[in-house]
């Protein structure tokens, strides 16, 4: 799965901690995310798409393999 995190942070000028705070995971879950080693739960994805303000499928895409 794609996904445009590290994007979106650096539009809001925020750090992952930051944004793992917020969503309430750890840097490190965050850092995962970004590299797609890890694919979030649904109940993540919505409060990360919150937190940028946009839709879900606006900051995660299915890759081929998906």
């Amino acid at each position: 799965m794609k996904n445009v995190i590290r994007v979106e942070r650096a539009v809001l000028n925020i750090s992952q901690a930051e944004l793992a705070e917020r969503v309430q995971v750890s840097r490190q879950t965050i850092n995962a995310i970004e590299l797609g080693k890890y694919v979030p739960s649904t109940t993540l994805a919505i409060k990360i798409a919150r937190v940028f303000g946009k839709k879900v499928e606006d900051i995660f895409e299915l890759d081929d393999d998906d």
